[in-house]
């Protein structure tokens, strides 16, 4: 039985995909969430010196993205054939462009205050966030209409990306409320990958934090 570890900090961000494929594939896992202190320490020690970092038998495996490619092989949720996960490939992809063009807001918000005059955020939120999220969900909308008869992005099961893009949208709407208004496709689909059982027992108990 392979022992599988996950090294990130206490919060979702890149390591949540991650923990999630473990709890989609009921694959026990040790989650271990390091502190600030403690990551000085092992930052010379990491593949790129940053987390997250995956770790079974005698390897290691940097960078969240190619860690969820290995992990969603690992337990069939990359697609049916080299088709299918090529395409699941180009829209997490493309959730990294979108991800790098929302930066300049999505940092700024993470960094807010109360009570920090919300101006400038606001400008940003108009600006830079939600003409990127009309694009992207565009096209997040596009896949999901053409494969409407199974309600995932890619073939007629759970793929990688469906957790992937669940969990932003679910993040941003959190964030910004009105953040998936016109786009029911997309909701409909973050709902329906947080109702699969796994997933929904680990939202319900998963932490809370900041990001």
């Amino acid at each position: 039985m392979v022992n599988y570890r996950l090294k990130y900090f206490n919060g979702r961000g890149l390591g949540e995909i991650p923990r999630q494929l473990f709890i989609l594939a009921d694959q026990p896992f040790e989650d271990v969430r390091v502190t600030e202190e403690e990551f000085v320490i092992l930052k010379p020690t990491l593949p790129f010196g940053q987390l997250p970092l995956l770790e079974f038998d005698d390897h290691r495996l940097a960078q969240s993205k190619s860690i969820c490619r290995y992990l969603a092989r690992a337990f069939g949720f990359a697609g049916i054939d080299l088709f299918e996960s090529a395409v699941i490939d180009s829209l997490a992809d493309q959730q990294v462009d979108y991800c790098n063009e929302i930066k300049p807001w999505y940092v700024a918000h993470v960094h807010a205050k109360p009570g920090d005059a919300s101006d400038g955020l606001d400008q940003l939120k108009n600006d830079v966030l939600l003409p990127a999220r009309d694009r992207f969900l565009g096209f997040i909308t596009r896949f999901l209409k053409q494969n409407a008869d199974n309600g995932y992005l890619v073939g007629n099961k759970v793929s990688w990306v469906d957790l992937l893009i669940s969990e932003h949208t679910f993040d941003l709407s959190k964030r910004v409320p009105e953040y998936l208004d016109g786009f029911l496709e997309v909701k409909a689909h973050m709902e329906k990958i947080h109702q699969i059982p796994q997933i929904k027992n680990w939202l319900d108990t998963r932490p809370e934090t900041i990001f």
